[in-house]
């Protein structure tokens, strides 16, 4: 006798596999994860992490999602910031985020290393990063970079950025006006922040990473006036609010902040759609990183190149993933819980975070090692650094030549950081200022 046909089997297995897709409750969805053959600057820090939820409060602003042709009402902006930190060094690692998915809807738990409301070390102070996320997005979407840098020394600040987060996301000309001044907002704040977590944030040294229209906000705060004719586009704000960031205004000049030394940008959207020319990306003369998909068919692989090429006023660097699209980089690793097709959406969630040719958890340590050599260098002055940035532009030419002791002879030209054979599908390139 036997207890279950062979035509029972695949169906048990087809039921097993969609009642764990029906109930995700157990997923860790660790944010933290370093693989065995991630570059040298990927893994966490000997520092342990706190981490905290603050809001901060715009006054006076302009509501931008509510403005029409005839009125521009005025409301307090209220962001949602959550902040990274070293913690006190007998800190226990360890601790949990409650985050929504992509359809605004669905609650999931992710699972890193800060400890909730931990004490701050004491030590030092330590230089300020700004994380701001895409449209829509949320404070959580770039938390791995955030823990990671922590641990190595900087205090992280993620922005939800108000009307374009998955539960708040309203009209586009918000996230057009709002952004770049949402990201100068909150280091203003955090720079007049007391107490004991106030006492470890040293704004002096500032860096600023963007996701998408974080980034597109980022080039803004960078110096990058939108153009002329950006003000009159259909879908930008009324009442031609736009020209706060326009090329060759007062108030454009007025938001540029020399406290902020490094600007990164993963796939920043906007000169795709006419917002910067060649005149506007010149302004820019802070040290800048574009991380990029070269499939990437939201902000163009094309117009990344030539925010690349027209950035002429600053030692750029691009950091190309081949045939990764808009995702390389940025997102944290799918949750268990966005792989199913959400009823809201229409379409599975997980495509909002990952990307169908590379592995996201390859992705992060990739950008976490180029991040990390690139923030070292300029708001830490380690010159060590400059070697990790200092590469063959396509990384498949390298050449790996060692000696008998393993030491690289004068040959040897395969990129810094990286074990044999695994910088591959990577091109990094630098330009210097005109």
């Amino acid at each position: 006798m036997t207890t279950e046909s062979e035509d029972m089997r695949p169906l048990t297995s087809i039921t097993l596999a969609a009642s764990l897709l029906a109930a995700p409750l157990a997923a860790q969805n660790r944010i933290d994860l370093t693989r065995p053959d991630a570059p040298a600057l990927a893994a966490f820090g000997a520092l342990a992490v706190g981490v905290t939820t603050l809001t901060f409060t715009n006054p006076g602003q302009i509501d931008i999602a509510n403005a029409t042709e005839d009125a521009a009402p005025l409301y307090d902006r209220s962001l949602t910031v959550e902040v990274w930190y070293p913690a006190a060094a007998d800190t226990p690692p360890g601790g949990t985020y409650s985050a929504l998915l992509r359809d605004g809807q669905t609650e999931v738990t992710l699972t890193g290393r800060a400890a909730r409301d931990a004490a701050p070390a004491t030590d030092a102070a330590y230089p300020l990063v700004i994380l701001s996320h895409g449209y829509p997005g949320n404070r959580f979407l770039m938390a791995h970079l955030g823990e990671n840098l922590a641990s190595k020394g900087y205090v992280v600040a993620a922005i939800d950025h108000r009307d374009s987060t998955y539960d708040d996301q309203t009209a586009f000309g918000s996230t057009l006006v709002n952004r770049p001044w949402d990201q100068r907002f909150v280091i203003d704040s955090l720079a007049a922040l007391e107490g004991d977590l106030g006492a470890v944030i040293d704004d002096s040294q500032t860096g600023v990473i963007g996701y998408s229209m974080g980034g597109y906000g980022a080039l803004i705060l960078a110096g990058a006036g939108v153009t002329t004719e950006a003000p009159s586009f259909s879908y930008s704000a009324p009442q031609r609010l736009l020209e706060r960031n326009m090329v060759g205004t007062e108030t454009l000049a007025a938001l540029r902040d020399d406290r902020i030394k490094a600007f990164v940008t993963f796939a920043p959207w906007g000169r795709n759609a006419g917002f910067w020319d060649a005149e506007g990306l010149a302004a820019i003369d802070t040290p800048l990183m574009i991380v990029a998909g070269s499939a990437d068919d939201v902000s163009g692989y094309s117009f990344l190149r030539d925010i690349f090429a027209e950035t002429t006023g600053t030692t750029r660097h691009l950091l190309t993933f081949e045939n990764a699209n808009h995702n390389a980089g940025a997102p944290i690793p799918a949750p268990a819980e966005s792989w199913p097709v959400s009823e809201t959406l229409g379409w599975a969630p997980f495509d909002h975070y990952a990307d169908p040719v590379w592995d996201n958890v390859r992705m992060n340590n990739i950008a976490a090692h180029f991040v990390t050599a690139f923030l070292d260098l300029h708001l830490k002055g380690d010159t060590s650094r400059a070697a990790y940035l200092d590469l063959v532009p396509v990384a498949a030419e390298g050449v790996s030549a060692l000696d008998e002791s393993g030491a690289p002879t004068a040959d040897h030209s395969y990129w810094a950081g990286f074990p044999a054979r695994t910088a591959v599908g990577l091109r990094f390139e630098t330009l210097t200022a005109d």
